[in-house]
């Protein structure tokens, strides 16, 4: 069985715990504009694999739009960010895990294994 190409995790840096509920949309960028691909939240351990396979997520510039405000609104804080944009390219035959660090007033990603 082959590896899925894209999978993500959100960690609340503050807290030190997943976040579960995130609304997360993945754009595929088509001449010079985006194409929504697909939608999910992250699961109980905050974390999304796409259920995309090699041969079905072809090599490109895409985006993962993490909708964050809403996470801070049900746990009654204030955040700077209401959504993340995390803008990526792929090459064909690679894994892609791409991590979401968050904080109220800051975030950060690195590209994981």
């Amino acid at each position: 069985m082959s590896r899925p190409v894209l999978s993500t995790h959100v960690l609340d840096t503050s807290t030190g715990r997943p976040v579960a509920g995130i609304f997360v949309e993945l754009y595929k960028k088509r001449d010079e504009s985006w194409t929504q691909w697909h939608n999910t939240v992250t699961s109980s351990d905050g974390r999304i694999q796409f259920p995309f396979l090699q041969d079905s997520m072809a090599a490109g510039t895409y985006k993962l739009k993490f909708n964050v405000e809403e996470y801070y609104t049900r746990n009654h804080k204030e955040t700077l960010y209401p959504f993340v944009e995390i803008v990526f390219n792929t090459k064909e035959g690679d894994h892609y895990h791409i991590p979401l660090l968050l904080s109220p007033y800051g975030y950060s990603t690195y590209r994981g294994s």
